[in-house]
């Protein structure tokens, strides 16, 4: 089974990367949600083993981003991220070298919501010479990423029919080669496939007709199919990429209430699907039933304890970390068996670069951890500031510097030996 990034080049195995990278520090973009290829790891090395007791070095720290959760994309000395600005939804374009604002647009009045807070909560994705976009209230958009200019914009939810979700939209947009995949949900099709050009509807996913969730879409390829993996408001699905068909679903990881946040994780030949809310995670075995396409599916293991809220979950080596309920946990990927699980900093999300967990509490807390299945060995922690709500924006490690987002302000650590 191959993995498969958005250019549809072959991934490197870790393995092999480390290898070749052990002797010279190696920086990377960060280009989407959850990195290079959705899976929350960067190939990063030559960063700080350990952090003093007050934290890595900063860089800077800028409070101008306005309401929302959604975190960073990186590309060279570009950052780009969205939040409010006049009351609009808003995409800013800033410098990874001192966090000046280069360009802000504006896409239209912000999702806003008396408990948690508005703004927009997802990730503007970096392809080619443009930026993807798609904001709470369920405006999709081109931007030209040099100049702010918006090549195409248009309602994903007054397109498709679809209601919005009880929070927001918040998935980030897959773009693969010509295509952008998204998932406004609904009964006409759960999964839409976008032409990049110019926005138009390519197919939607009719056999899947599933609410949507606040989970973003993964690619790839198995047994010489590209297939995209998805967490809808109802199930775990494998959809076809090429023309939306369904090849499996899987229902027991998801909630009654839709409320299906974290990306689904493939590890060998099993995906992984986790929701809170009392319910847990699980694992589905898939199989190619023939040339054709066709495929079969069956869960592995499945257990209560493996209830991942938003953090995201990371498969490193055999081992899947995350914030399974308020403790940080490693899990062997093949059979679901706990290996440890810490206090840790407390519930949160994470990512993996350079053999360490960079870890962000939901409370304020940040952490290093060693990446191993021996047993939980912390590596540094120190608070930041509370700015009056959780910190849910995932961290970020690209070329050199680690970013935190938490409510309007973005601050960058440098994390580099």
């Amino acid at each position: 089974m191959r993995l498969k990034n958005l250019t549809g080049t072959c991934l490197v195995p870790a393995a092999l990367i480390a290898a070749g990278l052990a002797t010279a520090a190696h920086a990377d973009d960060w280009l989407q949600w959850r990195g290079p290829d959705r899976a929350g790891i960067s190939t990063e090395t030559g960063l700080l083993d350990e952090w003093p007791p007050e934290g890595p070095p900063v860089n800077w720290q800028i409070e101008t981003l306005g309401h929302g959760y959604g975190t960073v994309a990186v590309e060279g000395d570009a950052i780009y991220v969205q939040g409010t600005r006049d009351g609009q939804s808003a995409v800013f374009r800033l410098r990874a070298s001192d966090g000046g604002e280069v360009w802000m647009r504006t896409l239209g009045p912000l999702y806003d919501h008396p408990d948690r807070g508005d703004g927009p909560r997802s990730v503007p994705t970096i392809h080619g010479d443009s930026l993807f976009v798609l904001n709470g209230m369920g405006e999709a958009a081109r931007i030209a990423k040099n100049s702010g200019e918006v090549i195409w914009q248009f309602n994903m939810l007054d397109r498709f029919g679809s209601p919005n979700t009880r929070w927001g939209i918040s998935e980030s947009p897959l773009v693969v080669r010509d295509r952008v995949f998204v998932m406004p949900g609904g009964r006409s099709g759960a999964i839409a496939a976008l032409s990049a050009a110019d926005g138009s509807t390519i197919w939607r996913s009719s056999e899947l007709g599933d609410v949507a969730s606040y989970s973003s879409l993964v690619l790839r390829e198995i047994a010489g199919t590209e297939v995209l993996l998805g967490f809808t408001g109802q199930a775990g699905v494998g959809v076809r990429a090429d023309d939306g068909a369904l090849l499996w679903r899987y229902e027991r990881p998801s909630t009654v209430n839709a409320i299906n946040i974290t990306t689904p994780v493939l590890h060998d030949d099993l995906v992984f699907y986790s929701a809170s809310y009392g319910i847990g995670g699980g694992a589905v075995r898939v199989t190619a039933e023939d040339e054709g396409g066709s495929f079969l599916s069956e869960e592995a293991y499945f257990g209560t304890r493996l209830q991942n809220h938003h953090g995201g979950v990371v498969a490193h080596e055999g081992t899947l970390y995350s914030f399974f309920g308020p403790a940080l946990t490693a899990v062997d990927a093949r059979t679901g068996e706990v290996h440890w699980r810490a206090r840790s900093v407390g519930k949160g999300s994470l990512v993996l670069a350079d053999g360490k967990l960079f870890l962000l509490s939901e409370r304020h807390k940040v952490g290093l951890a060693v990446a191993t299945p021996e047993g939980y060995v912390e590596r540094g922690q120190f608070e930041i500031e509370d700015r009056g709500g959780p910190s849910w924006a995932h961290p970020v490690v690209a070329n050199g510097a680690f970013y935190i987002r938490d409510q309007e302000s973005l601050t960058s650590y440098d994390v580099a030996k």
